[in-house]
């Protein structure tokens, strides 16, 4: 039976990820339909421990350095004293997590009032709760005020409620699950499924618009981020607070060693140099491609970008190259101002979108860069250092096919690296 059961989890399994599609409305298509949980929960291989027992190695506090007094360890358990209130005293993982299964075990004090997040970025954003959504946790009989469901524990809060659930008395220890992978989101305590949502899906947006969050434009948008323990004016325990990776980011594109794989289009420099891709303008200071001898479809593309000099780029898809000659859209990596993130369609109708100004920023120029491009029938999205930046829905994006190329800009004086090019396709 047990054999069987999984063989079929497998086969359905395979089965959702193929049929992973989108609509055609603008920033509300469908991300992933899953009939079932995506991961059995009683898988138990690959697990990283986040909390020790013993000390808060691996922890800080939320746009901090180290971990408040507000925390300390005792009986293996990581507590919570309940005095940062609302907003100072939430501790995140030193680490950042894209797909992942995390188990926590807590327990909350009478009346008490916590919860987990995923996805938490820092940068400008003034609490935890402005980006990671919250696996609620709470005292769900005692708490000294009325309830909505979607305010219990278990709940994705303020977005979803919680249902078929066995919640343990107050003082006593609850198992709860986060599992998101492929945009699915699953919560579970003491064993039994409670929430599962798909991310960036319309029901998502329109959940959001609908919330107290349509006034925090950065919540839930991240593709990865840290996990966060929160300090809600409530003494709270933590123990046995472990994680895996679920992230499949597919084939390398990039070997490291050479451009095996990859095609020259055009005299500006294409070289290997201590592991890294680099394209460097040459003495003709024209463009120049370096493209996938394959063609892509549906895809999930990571890769790193660090701009040396200039930093007039971009990451081509569904491209087609005939000498320097590209036609296509492109993500665009470009020096500070200038829509890194946004999506250009070359020889065709320009740009369309432009990211916000108030995303100029996150662009680091001259550091290492994160981006994740997603390409899924009509729909692309990008992010840029686990920010989103794009997602929009375009028919004739969905019609075509076509290479993936990186570009040195004319002009010359450009220098830009690249490493760690990962392709998934869908």
């Amino acid at each position: 039976m047990k054999l069987s059961f999984l063989y079929y989890s497998v086969f359905f399994l395979i089965l959702a990820i193929a049929g992973f599609s989108f609509k055609t409305e603008p920033r509300k298509s469908s991300c992933h339909e899953t009939p079932g949980s995506v991961l059995q929960p009683q898988d138990e291989e690959g697990w990283k421990i986040l909390f020790d027992g013993k000390t808060t190695n691996g922890w800080r506090n939320f746009k901090g350095n180290g971990v408040n007094e507000d925390w300390y360890v005792e009986n293996g358990s990581l507590i919570v004293q309940g005095k940062g209130g609302n907003m100072g005293g939430d501790i995140i993982t030193e680490e950042q997590f894209a797909d992942f299964e995390l188990i926590v075990e807590w327990a909350i004090s009478k009346g008490g009032n916590s919860g987990i997040f995923y996805h938490v970025l820092e940068n400008d954003y003034p609490a935890v709760y402005a980006t990671g959504p919250e696996y609620q946790l709470i005292d769900d009989a005692g708490f000294p005020e009325k309830l909505e469901e979607w305010q219990k524990t278990g709940a994705n809060y303020a977005m979803h409620d919680p249902e078929n659930k066995s919640l343990k008395a107050v003082g006593e220890f609850n198992e709860s699950r986060i599992i998101v992978k492929n945009c699915h989101v699953e919560h579970w305590l003491n064993g039994s499924l409670v929430v599962a949502y798909d991310l960036w899906t319309e029901d998502w947006y329109d959940r959001v618009q609908k919330s107290k969050w349509k006034d925090y434009p950065g919540y839930g948008l991240a593709c990865k981020g840290h996990i966060a323990l929160q300090d809600h004016g409530s003494i709270a325990k933590f123990r046995n607070v472990r994680i895996r990776d679920l992230t499949d980011t597919g084939i390398q594109l990039f070997n490291e060693s050479d451009l095996t794989g990859w095609k020259i289009h055009g005299t500006e420099k294409w070289y290997v140099e201590n592991g890294e891709l680099v394209c460097e303008s040459g003495a003709d200071k024209q463009y120049g491609y370096l493209a996938t001898e394959r063609i892509y479809k549906n895809f999930i593309l990571r890769l790193q970008f660090k701009q040396e000099s200039e930093g007039n780029s971009g990451v081509f898809f569904h491209s087609a190259i005939e000498g320097t000659k590209i036609t296509g859209w492109q993500a665009e990596v470009a020096p500070p101002g200038k829509d890194t993130g946004g999506i250009y369609e070359s020889y065709g109708r320009g740009w369309l979108y432009q990211i916000p100004e108030d995303k100029e920023d996150i662009l680091k120029m001259g550091e290492w860069n994160d981006m994740v491009i997603k390409v899924e029938g009509d729909r692309v999205m990008t992010w840029l250092n686990n920010e989103m930046m794009t997602d929009i829905t375009d028919g004739k994006i969905g019609q075509a096919t076509g290479v993936i190329a990186v570009q040195i800009h004319d002009g010359g004086g450009i220098k830009v690296k690249w490493r760690n090019i990962f392709i998934k396709e869908l």
